[in-house]
């Protein structure tokens, strides 16, 4: 059953499925900013008529931005599924990549549609404009340096062969989650579609996002339990825990809007950090100690 699993993650999420999807991915995403553009154009002259709340879609040439970042955004998602057999810290530094991108969306989003007063006064939209870039900036200082704290970590760690069931059983939790995340895509998408042939069409991160996280957090939780039968020491188990933690507060995040959003974007990131800085910090005086003793 192992080998099953292991074949049916090699065939769809191997090297050469994942080079050959990542090229999907660049030349949708190319094609569809090139596509949204066009459709702002046949929008301002007049040559197509969008009504409904999907308007804000053209409401700049900016807007035609959106596309291809969701592209980019649907890979990435693809990314973190491929690196759940490999451990808790990897999928943890994938996510905070699609944290980082959801906050450029939404903020190449605002500046599409933003109105900025004449005078000195920092209205609400520019408030939360300067949140945004503010999350930004700490989401993509917590990416860089979680995966520099995150490789010095793996580097050291050596996996013993019972384990490699484990690692076979989260290839299955694996294949189980592309198959949702397909399934989520498909049924976003064509929920936004008849929304907006019915007046609405409003696109928000909540779309797909939400859902998507929903199952990643009852994944994780189900390979921590799992990882009770093959790791007894506390300080990997709470390190994981704290890892499942993180990523609530970015479904939540996801789920609010507003400065609250930004904050818990950044608390999740903080988090994650403070978490592998303690786990490196004991490792080494463990190693130090080990050395000594000897």
């Amino acid at each position: 059953m192992d080998k099953f699993f292991d074949k049916l993650f090699d065939t769809f999420m191997g090297s050469e499925s994942n080079e050959f999807v990542r090229k999907i991915a660049i030349s949708s995403a190319v094609l569809g900013f090139l596509a949204h553009l066009l459709i702002w154009i046949l929008y301002v002259t007049d040559m197509i008529q969008i009504k409904g709340d999907s308007v804000e879609l053209v409401s700049s040439p900016l807007s035609s931005l959106y596309t291809p970042f969701s592209i980019l955004l649907a890979y990435e998602i693809y990314e973190l599924i491929r690196t759940i057999p490999n451990s808790f810290s990897s999928a943890v530094g994938k996510q905070y990549e699609i944290a980082t991108l959801l906050v450029v969306r939404d903020i190449l989003k605002r500046l599409s549609a933003i109105n900025l007063s004449d005078d000195w006064k920092i209205d609400d939209d520019l408030g939360l404009l300067l949140v945004e870039c503010c999350a930004f900036l700490a989401l993509f200082y917590t990416s860089l340096t979680y995966y520099n704290i995150s490789s010095n970590i793996d580097a050291n760690v050596t996996v013993s062969d019972h384990v490699s069931s484990f690692v076979s059983t989260k290839k299955a939790i694996a294949n189980v989650m592309l198959l949702f995340f397909i399934i989520i895509a498909i049924m976003s998408l064509t929920g936004w579609i008849s929304s907006a042939m019915q007046g609405g069409g409003s696109v928000n991160r909540e779309i797909f996002f939400l859902d998507f996280f929903t199952f990643l957090i009852l994944a994780d939780i189900l390979i921590l339990l799992m990882s009770y039968w093959f790791y007894s020491d506390f300080g990997n188990l709470a390190r994981n825990t704290g890892f499942v933690l993180s990523t609530v507060i970015i479904r939540v995040a996801i789920s609010t809007t507003g400065v609250s959003s930004m904050i818990l974007f950044a608390l999740s990131g903080f988090l994650g950090i403070m978490i592998l800085k303690i786990s490196d910090n004991i490792s080494l005086k463990y190693a130090s100690n080990s050395k000594l003793s000897k």
